[in-house]
Parts: structure tokens; sequence; C-alpha cells
């Protein structure tokens, strides 16, 4: 298992979460912030400092989020492994879950 962003990022990207990452996992889509699942090390540093809430153990996601576990999967799967967000830089693109979402 692993931690996933959730909705409550969309539109916001605080970015809180990269700073605390040890591992350098969280990767950024241009209206979302994206937790690779083979990267992630599990230590919920970054659940704890997310101002809006949006982190989640994945197996905690409440039912309207879990579609979210999918995205944050499938997003970081087409950036095979990188090895680090801070070095391949902002994804140009998002998920199509969260691209279809209405902007605030």
């Amino acid at each position: 298992m692993t931690y996933v962003v959730a909705l409550p990022c969309v539109d916001v990207k605080d970015r809180a979460c990269t700073e605390e990452c040890p591992v350098d996992g969280i990767y950024e889509g241009p209206r979302m912030l994206y937790i690779h699942p083979d990267e992630c090390i599990d230590c919920g540093a970054c659940e704890v400092v997310c101002p809006v809430e949006a982190i989640h153990y994945e197996d905690d996601l409440p039912a309207e989020l879990r579609p979210f576990a999918a995205a944050n999967a499938e997003f970081c799967a087409e950036l095979g492994m990188p090895g680090g967000a801070s070095a391949y830089g902002p994804v140009g693109r998002d998920h199509p879950l969260v691209a279809a979402l209405p902007r605030a």
C-alpha cells in the first residue's frame, strides 16, 4: 500500500508535502500533485503536513476518493521510475480524472 493524493489537492498544490517527502516521490501535474506508489516508503510525513487533508493512506481512503488511488498509480506508471520528482520536474499533463474536473 501507499499514500495517495486526492481531490482536495486539485487546483491547490500547496507543496508542503514535497518538502517533507524523504524519497522525493511526489510529482507535479498542472492541477494536482501525485504520489509515485513505487517510490513511496509509507512513512506518512506528507500526510501530516498537508493543509487541505488531501493525502490519505490508500487503505483509509473514503469511498468517494478511491478513484484517486488509481489516478495516482496510472499517472506515475507513465513516468516509469525516474528516481525523484525534483530532477524530473513538473509533468505537463494530469491524469484524465483530474483533467476532467471543473475548475474552481
